[in-house]
């Protein structure tokens, strides 16, 4: 079932650059720039007259392997589905991000809601994956860290 599962994620991930790289302006792949480009995507969709962030499993589905797919390649961390959760990344510090929940987040509330995939992801590579997240939070640096992660070793 697991095999099958991750082989769905990955049609997903090629499906999502076949059809966005061609629409997109940027060197579409599973890179920082081209989650920058989703982000506005998604934002370009909900802008859409009748969208209804109710009916989005197929773009959830697709969007959320593509950002997976990129902190995988961008951490070296890899898929992973914690107690029967959600499927996400593991990543090297330890915790896991959950990219399939960070797209319905956006889909629902927007940027002007504070959801934002390429915040997400650069959160999630610059300081989850490196550790400097834990590091600052040990260090007592005072940086509020409670909109990053719910619980410890969760990203959403």
């Amino acid at each position: 079932m697991e095999a099958e599962e991750l082989r769905k994620i990955e049609a997903n991930v090629n499906l999502a650059i076949e059809q966005l790289a061609p629409l997109s302006d940027v060197d579409f792949g599973l890179n920082a720039e081209s989650v920058e480009w989703v982000d506005g995507f998604i934002e370009r969709q909900r802008a859409r007259p009748g969208f209804d962030p109710e009916q989005i499993d197929g773009l959830v589905g697709a969007l959320g392997s593509f950002l997976g797919a990129c902190l995988v390649a961008a951490t070296g961390g890899r898929w992973h589905r914690p107690d029967d959760e959600a499927w996400g990344v593991l990543l090297p510090d330890g915790s896991t991000a959950f990219p399939f929940t960070k797209v319905r987040k956006q889909f629902r509330a927007g940027m002007e809601g504070g959801e934002s995939i390429s915040g997400f992801y650069r959160v999630a590579v610059g300081y989850l994956a490196t550790g400097k997240m834990r590091e600052a939070r040990e260090a007592g640096a005072g940086q509020d860290t409670t909109s990053v992660q719910r619980r410890p070793g969760r990203t959403e």
